[in-house]
């Protein structure tokens, strides 16, 4: 049963959005027509897909999807609704996002409100009602491209001059638009005793990241994606990760240059973005992909172990395994289209995958990924403890 109160909300909703006409405008000159919902006005951004069956509100705000405009290709979406545990910042960082069916009613006892009201709130537009089946054929074809959403501009010609006017993904440094402004711990309930003293680089780092960290006794110190090498290592960790994020890796200059500083120095984990700024550093190329991989059920294999992984994607550059410096190996390739998906360098402790295995959504195949960074951090202070005691000799 819906509370009463839930069900005003709805018909206000409806009177006020009833028939607002939308439209999508696609930079090839496709435009498609839908209804609003969520906020008003126009937004632009590279237009992208997610295959995920669930996991809209993790979507919407992983700061990996700044500046993009997402499409769900599963055909019904809002139907649990919003709520505040399962968010991986503090609100969407998406341009826009279509679907082919907003759900107005939503039912979970942990929801506090629709997705429609979360967008409408938090200044996001999203347009229902389109054939997104036919729109993600379209961007499998010709490659992900700029659009914009409008509810105020509803002239074909117009919208699609602006999407093609908009920047392009390509050249784009978006860590510094999602990156925190200054350093901060990441702590739950207060705890104490940690093992391990870790610094998180925040190029658009997601909540559950640190949530696995954590959990596996980590004490961890969240740092601006600029943050000096020097300062990096004054602070002493016993490892530094580097997170997930937006945009053109190549862009992203000074943390390539800060990293290269950091190798060897102490244990590196890199996820997504921090995967393709780790390569960029070691010498390694990235480019930019034809439609990328945006989804919770891509078959990863771990060529160390012989063993599939089904994860959790969202990228649109990679790495060319093919200029990697001879001092690293592959460790993980996608199944799908044998892109790298992770490696490691063969002597230092040194590694980091694509693709998320902190899933949010997704599977959790991958958590042991999270062990391997904590045994590594284990490993490099028993030698140093080693060293240390040489050196005295």
């Amino acid at each position: 049963m819906y509370k009463a109160e839930q069900l005003v909300k709805f018909v206000n909703q409806e009177r006020k959005n009833k028939y607002l006409k939308a439209k999508l405008a696609l930079a090839n000159g496709t435009v498609f027509t839908g209804e609003s919902f969520g906020a008003t006005g126009e937004s632009a951004g590279e237009v992208v897909f997610n295959t995920s069956m669930i996991g809209y509100q993790e979507i919407l705000t992983d700061p990996s999807y700044c500046g993009q405009i997402v499409t769900m290709t599963y055909p019904h979406i809002g139907n649990y609704g919003i709520n505040p545990e399962d968010v991986e910042s503090s609100k969407p960082q998406v341009a826009g996002f279509v679907v082919r069916e907003y759900s107005k009613f939503y039912s979970n006892f942990r929801a506090t409100e629709s997705l429609g009201d979360y967008l409408e709130r938090n200044n996001v537009i999203g347009i229902e009602s389109i054939d997104t089946r036919k729109l993600t054929r379209i961007i499998r074809e010709v490659g992900a491209m700029n659009a914009i959403i409008s509810t105020a501009d509803l002239d074909d010609g117009s919208l699609v001059k602006k999407a093609r006017e908009f920047p392009s993904m390509s050249g784009l440094d978006l860590a510094k638009v999602v990156t925190v402004r200054s350093p901060y711990s990441f702590s739950v309930n207060g705890k104490s005793g940690y093992k391990f003293k870790v610094v998180a680089y925040d190029y658009g780092i997601k909540t559950n990241i640190l949530r696995k960290l954590h959990e596996r006794g980590c004490d961890v110190t969240v740092v601006p994606a600029s943050y000096p090498a020097e300062e990096v290592l004054a602070l002493n960790p016993h490892g530094i990760f580097l997170s997930n994020g937006p945009g053109d890796p190549s862009a992203v200059s000074y943390a390539i240059a800060n990293i290269k500083k950091l190798i060897g120095k102490k244990p590196i984990f890199g996820i997504c973005l921090g995967h393709q700024i780790l390569a960029l550093a070691a010498g390694a190329k990235t480019f930019k992909m034809k439609f990328g991989h945006r989804g919770a059920n891509h078959p990863v294999k771990n060529l160390l172990s012989e063993t599939v992984e089904v994860t959790s994607h969202n990228h649109g550059f990679a790495v060319d395994p093919d200029t990697l410096p001879g001092q690293y190996e592959v460790t993980h390739i996608d199944l799908n289209d044998n892109i790298l998906e992770g490696f490691r360098h063969k002597s230092l402790p040194v590694f980091c995958v694509q693709y998320h295995p902190e899933a949010s959504p997704g599977p959790h195949d991958s958590d042991y990924l999270f062990d391997d960074f904590t045994n590594m951090m284990e490993s490099f202070m028993g030698q140093s403890r080693s060293k240390e005691k040489v050196d005295v000799k």
